[in-house]
């Protein structure tokens, strides 16, 4: 009998590059990647930091849209980071491999260790991140691999905002995609760090309640919290996405800051 296959090469933006993810374990990349690269708008040479990476679908995904645009692939999962190489490595990426890179570094590492691991203070325009989401109390995975990138602990979203802030550049953009129910404690790791939050729920369909968050915010900033006019997914009655949505997740567009 052949061997299972243990992992796959998925094509993003209608081809528009390919990512090595694990098949049957660990995360696997999808609709939330894409949505969370689209909230990086922004035409000019700049550096982008892609905190807790994995295979790497984000950050690609921003280099793929932007040309100009420099991604570096934090992750601390040497497995992960390894599938964040190889995706590097793949030919259909070979347009955007030079301005791709990986760093196996804890994001939640502070001051010099912070610094000695990667995480340089002070270098990049953006930062995005898809923290984990899963609370502590929930069901346990017995998938170790995708135990690591979905347990959330207690004090993520302030050690990974706290990092966001220290390797950004003053007035550079804080990108994240979150469920619901982490808008309190998002809003409180961004204090004085970050100001102009921009907060959009994304909702299903018409009538049924938000499943993830979209978060935007300034460095120094000191503009108020706006909450933007929701998302809908899917049009009435169907399953097909909104022609919004679907540019968003195929890299046609960005979703601007208002």
């Amino acid at each position: 009998m052949a061997p299972a296959v243990s992992e796959t090469i998925d094509a993003f933006h209608r081809g528009g590059f390919h990512i090595v993810q694990p098949k049957g374990r660990g995360h696997r990349s999808g609709m939330d990647a894409m949505l969370l690269a689209a909230l990086v708008a922004d035409d000019r040479t700049m550096k982008v930091a892609d905190l807790g990476a994995g295979a790497g679908a984000a950050g690609l995904a921003v280099a793929s849209r932007l040309p100009k645009a420099q991604a570096v692939l934090f992750e601390r999962s040497s497995e992960m980071a390894d599938y964040a190489r190889r995706s590097i490595a793949l030919p259909d990426n070979a347009h955007m491999a030079g301005r791709v890179s990986v760093v196996e570094a804890d994001v939640t590492l502070t001051a010099k260790a912070r610094n000695d691991a990667g995480l340089l203070d002070e270098v990049f325009h953006h930062v995005i991140m898809n923290p984990p989401f899963n609370d502590a109390g929930d069901r346990k995975t017995p998938d170790a691999l995708k135990a690591e990138a979905h347990a959330m602990t207690s004090g993520l979203f302030e050690s990974w905002i706290r990092t966001a802030g220290a390797i950004m550049i003053p007035g550079g953009q804080l990108s994240l995609i979150a469920r619901p129910e982490s808008i309190a404690e998002i809003i409180a790791s961004c204090g004085r760090r970050f100001g102009g939050i921009e907060i959009t729920a994304i909702h299903p369909r018409q009538g049924e309640n938000a499943v993830r968050i979209l978060v935007t915010a300034i460095k120094g900033s000191r503009a108020r919290l706006s909450l933007r006019a929701p998302l809908i997914m899917h049009e009435e009655g169907s399953h097909k996405f909104s022609p919004l949505v679907d540019d968003f997740n195929n890299g046609r567009a960005a979703y601007e800051r208002l």
